[in-house]
């Protein structure tokens, strides 16, 4: 599956693999941040806003 894991990804979780979180984060810093919060930003505009719209467009 390696069609679904950038090499972004991948080095990330080695290093953490290799590190582990706390160094993680001091290295990477805001970026770490900044991925967290656009995750979960799209994910919930797409669960609570987009999918409800066109549930209830098409009623």
């Amino acid at each position: 599956m390696k069609l679904f894991k950038p090499q972004w990804l991948q080095a990330w979780r080695s290093q953490i693999r290799q590190d582990g979180v706390k160094a993680f984060i001091v290295k990477k810093g805001w970026k770490v941040f900044a991925a967290f919060i656009l995750f979960y930003f799209v994910r919930d505009v797409t669960l609570y806003i987009i999918i409800p719209y066109f549930v209830f467009r098409n009623l």
